[in-house]
């Protein structure tokens, strides 16, 4: 506990040091001005009546994880209400567009324990749900020490992580002891979380098997096969800064193979749209840019869609799908949300955060590693050729996606002890005297 109070008193001491970097954040765009005080734990809405459910999730990947459980929660705890904390921007977006009725949104409160405290006395949460690793000590803390029942859901732990919480015994094992439970993503997981101090852990799978298929515009997506035609096209989707040099490589060997091939590339970050451009340009690749309202041509190499929010469109477009975050180390992503359109898929070799998911998929023949823009070309290149293979991926991806379902039904199972006590009442048939 030591380690824990040292902590717990530098950040007391570092509040300038602390709003100097939120100022920052928010100059970069890294914060939402309009809702700053949220992280200083000030409420911008009114506490609701009866309980409230708190979900807190880091970002845009957890959050998607999480809408299927908060849908969920919803429809069972009728006199309930769904608070969800997130600490981005883009988080916040998303869920601006899909919570359900009866869930609202907050910043969560930076890791101070005077705003944490502020934080908790407004909303006073009946239970506290935390989504897949993140560990705030004051955070953690005084929720426990107000009571509030916590459980850590669709729990992982990477091989890093575990690696450099196993140095920090005395911050991790007190932390862990303050959750019910753990409901974690895999044996793998499992082990981790109990070698690191939890003590009642459950495997109940990961989350993103349940996730919904992502919206798509259905006018969009006519729209834009239309200016497609039949060219031939494939999707790098969710690439991260030093992933694009790859993918205008695989395009520089592509193009002499296939003239009219169409790459459609995602950021991960749509604000790196003109950065990610200006590198296809200076590879000599004609880019359409979706954000600046530029059409596809004839003429057209790369569609640049620099949007948010918009994933599932072009997954719906695109039959060979390249998922980012991989070729570099940063854990890769969700590689089941192209699998549930029938997409063929390639990933590279940095996918510790969905390690169990790329391994099912690469056992099914529906997933293919790729170390760089030239494996990255000759894999696409295979796909366009061969359309039966092409064809035998998407559909084998598909089936692994589906195959999955039920791992919400097992994680709110497990929640059960902590639910029922926020359960509406139910008739009993007998009239008052």
């Amino acid at each position: 506990m030591a380690t824990l109070a040292l902590y717990r008193g530098a950040t007391a001491l570092a509040v300038p040091a602390i709003v100097a970097f939120l100022a920052w954040r928010r100059l970069v765009g890294k914060e939402d001005a309009a809702r700053i005080g949220e992280r200083r734990g000030i409420a911008s809405l009114p506490r609701p009546e009866g309980p409230v459910v708190w979900v807190h999730a880091a970002s845009v990947g957890e959050a998607q994880s999480a809408l299927a459980l908060i849908e969920r929660l919803t429809a069972i705890l009728p006199a309930a209400h769904v608070l969800v904390t997130t600490g981005t921007v883009s988080s916040a977006r998303l869920l601006a567009e899909r919570l359900p009725e009866r869930a609202l949104h907050q910043f969560v409160p930076v890791d101070r324990r005077s705003w944490v405290r502020a934080f908790l006395a407004h909303w006073r949460p009946s239970l506290a749900l935390w989504i897949e690793s993140e560990l705030w000590p004051n955070l953690v803390l005084e929720t426990a020490a107000r009571g509030i029942p916590m459980v850590l859901v669709n729990a992982r732990m990477s091989e890093r992580s575990f690696a450099n919480w196993r140095r920090w015994p005395g911050i991790v094992g007190p932390l862990l002891e303050r959750f019910r439970r753990v409901l974690a993503q895999s044996e793998l997981d499992g082990s981790r979380y109990r070698s690191l101090g939890a003590s009642d852990v459950v495997v109940t799978g990961s989350l993103k098997y349940d996730a919904a298929t992502l919206p798509v515009d259905a006018h969009e997506l006519a729209h834009l096969a239309a200016a497609i035609g039949h060219r031939p096209r494939w999707l790098a989707a969710s690439t991260h800064a030093g992933e694009e040099g790859p993918v205008a490589e695989a395009l520089d060997r592509l193009k002499a193979l296939h003239p009219h091939l169409l790459t459609i590339l995602v950021p991960r970050h749509p604000a790196r749209g003109e950065e990610v451009r200006a590198l296809l340009a200076s590879h000599g690749l004609a880019v359409a840019q979706r954000s600046r309202g530029e059409p596809i041509a004839a003429t057209t190499d790369v569609y640049l869609a620099d949007t948010m929010g918009e994933l599932g469109l072009f997954f719906g477009l695109a039959p060979i799908v390249f998922m980012g975050g991989s070729l570099i180390p940063h854990g890769g992503q969700n590689l089941l949300e192209p699998a549930r359109f029938g997409c063929a898929l390639f990933h590279g070799p940095h996918v510790a955060n969905f390690r169990a998911i790329a391994s099912e998929l690469a056992a099914a023949g529906a997933a293919e590693e790729v170390r760089d823009g030239a494996a990255l070309a000759a894999a696409v290149d295979r796909l366009i050729a061969d359309e039966a293979m092409r064809m035998g991926r998407g559909a084998a991806a598909k089936r692994v996606a589906e195959a999955g379902r039920g791992v919400l039904d097992a994680v709110i199972a497990s929640l059960e002890p902590e639910l029922a006590p926020l359960e509406a009442p139910r008739e009993t048939g007998i009239a008052s005297a």
